[in-house]
């Protein structure tokens, strides 16, 4: 308990640390790690473990929001492969380049042991991406599905490295997985009738865990890539999404373990962190590289911009396939500890860039020609707003609500904004008049302007820092109608004002239908 108490306190306080300097906890808690090893802290027991079962729920996770048939796309599949390709050449060029400037673990290694080393950092993390997905809510929109079909290709792709790398093939039993998709639906039946919130959390534990990770793991496959089947085998049930939330805190601890995992494999010594930096300064050549495939899959600016950016880091599969060939004796044991700081440091370089993301997109989409709406893929081509008046932003229950209470009562041609392709799909089918958006989007905004119809624009976002986002982009943007928003404490109520929101109102004092006529009051309030 000791050790727990001293990995406990440490995590605590460097997680802390980072977030005071606007850095994502993650960048403590890898921080952590190596600060550990080097102070001669031993492992705590069940760490790794503990770090494994982290990322198969968040696998798991990902597979519930799953839809297969992005992953048959070419702006996913061809992507993968050809930023693939070009990521294990620039990577060999690189180390050939720098190998006669005194690097002795270069100028022992040969062809074949580089192309090990560029092949592994050819990977983008799948946890780090979808934890930068999971903090902007940005899962479902159509550069965060391009994200997650990537990362997708490259685990399928991983588990043949793996099965490679290990000398053996999958056992003949692995053929028997196929009998997983009936198992499926006799699963789903049995979840229909579970009621009890603790039975469902257990359900999804055991789902991931036993025909997830152990079963998989018994024929010879990647274990957290079968709970990432699993998941998307169950993804279409109705309460998919339910059981994702209820993991959600589970897993945002679990994933502590892994991030300081990462730290405990060894001691930096100055040659590595030479190294490691400099495979750091292809971050960039990476990110550009995807933003360039993206652009020819015909997408706008700011989707390949996002995307490339979420994708810009190295994946901690390198230190997987690393440690798994290093036992073989292809390459050295060494490199374990430059890959651990390569993919540590390249967490930090990606953590900051994407928190200036939506400034580095405005700054590229600035600079680029202007793109043809008629030349872009159709789903990410600009919306038409039509004849709307009103819009209301985020269609959960309260925006649901203030929709139908505009619609019904005051007489406004609302439109609901809904980032979520699957909700906004469902609320489409219920008769709602809703359009798939971000509302961060700089260009969303600059079309709400010059449609020159909407008076009214409501936040009703569940998360107070979007709806701040949105109520600046509107201001720079020159918005002159009325704007009015929800907030959950008084103190945010007080910030939407200072902003420049016209009304706003506490969620815990009323519904929709208040929200909404409060807004209209507004609306109709002389200037």
């Amino acid at each position: 308990m000791e050790t727990a108490a001293i990995y406990l306190v440490a995590a605590f306080a460097a997680g802390g640390l980072a977030l005071l300097v606007k850095l994502p906890p993650l960048v403590g808690f890898l921080i952590t790690g190596f600060g550990l090893h080097a102070a001669g802290v031993e492992e705590m027991p069940g760490l790794q473990t503990l770090a494994d079962l982290g990322v198969t729920l968040l696998l798991f996770g990902i597979g519930l929001k799953l839809d297969v048939r992005s992953l048959l796309k070419a702006r996913v599949w061809l992507t993968s492969l050809a930023h693939m390709a070009f990521s294990v050449l620039l990577g060999l060029a690189v180390l050939l380049a720098v190998a006669p400037f005194g690097f002795a673990l270069l100028a022992d290694a040969d062809l074949a042991e580089m192309a090990i080393v560029a092949l592994a950092l050819s990977f983008s993390s799948t946890v780090f991406v979808v934890k930068v997905l999971d903090e902007r809510r940005d899962n479902q929109t159509l550069y965060g599905r391009i994200a997650i079909g990537v990362l997708i290709m490259q685990d399928i792709i991983a588990v043949v490295v793996l099965t490679v790398s290990k000398g053996k093939v999958p056992s003949p039993w692995a053929l028997a997985l196929v009998l997983l998709v009936p198992g499926a639906w006799l699963a789903r039946k049995i979840w229909d009738r579970i009621d009890s919130v603790e039975l469902s959390a257990l359900f999804g534990l055991m789902m991931a865990l036993v025909p997830g990770y152990v079963l998989f793991d018994l024929v010879g496959l990647k274990g957290d890539l079968g709970a990432l089947i699993i998941g998307a085998l169950l993804a279409g049930h109705r309460r998919a999404g339910e059981l994702a939330r209820l993991l959600l805190t589970g897993k945002e601890v679990l994933l502590i373990a892994f991030f300081v995992s990462i730290g405990l494999t060894g001691t930096p010594t100055w040659e590595a962190l030479g190294l490691a930096a400099l495979l750091v300064l292809l971050i960039p050549v990476k990110a550009v590289a995807f933003f360039a495939l993206l652009r020819l899959m015909r997408l706008r600016y700011r989707t390949a911009t996002l995307a490339s950016l979420a994708l810009g880091n190295y994946s901690e599969f390198a230190l997987i396939v690393a440690t798994v060939v290093a036992a073989t004796g292809a390459v050295s044991e060494d490199w374990v500890v430059v890959l651990a700081l390569a993919v540590a440091l390249s967490f930090l370089v990606s953590a900051v860039l994407n928190r200036v993301a939506p400034g580095l997109e405005a700054w590229v989409s600035r600079r680029l020609p202007a793109q043809d709406s008629a030349s872009l893929s159709p789903e990410d081509r600009p919306i038409d707003l039509g004849d709307a008046d009103a819009l209301v932003l985020g269609m959960g229950r309260v925006g649901q609500a203030t929709v139908e209470q505009l619609h019904a009562v005051h007489g406004r041609r609302a439109v609901g904004v809904e980032h979520d392709s699957h909700r906004a799909a469902q609320l489409r089918e219920r008769g709602f008049d809703v359009v798939e958006a971000d509302a961060t989007d700089v260009d969303f905004w600059a079309r709400v302007k010059r449609s020159g119809r909407v008076e009214l624009v409501v936040l009703a976002m569940p998360f107070h820092g979007e709806n701040l986002l949105v109520l600046d982009l509107l201001r720079k943007k020159g918005f002159t109608g009325r704007v009015a928003a929800i907030a959950q404490r008084n103190e945010e109520l007080d910030e939407l004002r200072s902003r420049g929101a016209d009304a706003v109102f506490n969620l815990y004092a009323g519904a929709g239908v208040n929200l909404a006529d409060h807004a209209v009051e507004s609306a109709s309030a002389p200037d």
